[in-house]
């Protein structure tokens, strides 16, 4: 029984690291390139200080409209923020709307603190922005914007995980499921509510 335990161990041990999903090495960060249409599922996490909101998303990405839901464990949706080429609008459970021309002044509005929604993408498909400064870190993590990302992929190579850290925040999203589309809208829809 022993010996079939100690022959076990290495064999459960190579299958676990083997499904974990792996971190992007510093030389796998590209230059960020044409975004592709998805749509998204997933859980997100916020965390300030010793605080936290947590919430479930649904996100669809073109090059014209990003639309990102957040969601109760149920399934309402709390809010929505929306970015086309007239914004940001968000809108609240309530349907009261806020608008701003970029994604960080509506969250430094609605929140006290700006969180890059509009590089999301870009960061979550393994690049970073070539026109602003980055680096990256031993351990597969880029830095940009003043943020500390880092990203794991499922074994196809689509978005497993996103981090963002900051002084002030942690933001991770994990991505349960992500698809392409096709059909895709022109415009955010609460716009013309």
């Amino acid at each position: 029984m022993k010996n079939t335990i100690k022959t076990l161990a290495p064999l459960a041990l190579t299958l676990l690291l083997t499904a974990c999903p792996s971190h992007t090495p510093p030389s796998q960060w590209q230059p960020a390139k044409q975004a592709q249409n998805f749509t998204a599922t997933g859980r997100l996490s916020v965390k300030q200080n010793d605080k936290g909101s947590y919430g479930n998303f649904d996100w669809t990405r073109t090059p014209a409209v990003e639309t990102i839901n957040i969601n109760t464990p149920l399934g309402n949706t709390i809010g929505q923020l929306c970015q086309d080429l007239q914004g940001v609008i968000a809108t609240d459970a309530n349907g009261k709307t806020y608008q701003a021309p970029t994604p960080e002044q509506l969250s430094q509005q609605l929140l006290g603190y700006q969180i890059p929604i509009q590089y999301l993408h870009t960061w979550a498909t393994g690049g970073y922005l070539p026109n602003h400064p980055h680096s990256t870190e031993a351990d597969g993590s880029l830095n940009q914007l003043g943020w500390n990302i880092s990203r794991t992929t499922n074994p196809n190579g689509t978005p497993r995980t996103l981090q963002l850290k900051n002084d002030q925040l942690t933001i991770r999203m994990v991505i349960s499921e992500i698809s392409p589309i096709s059909d895709t809208p022109a415009y955010c829809t609460a716009r013309h509510i």
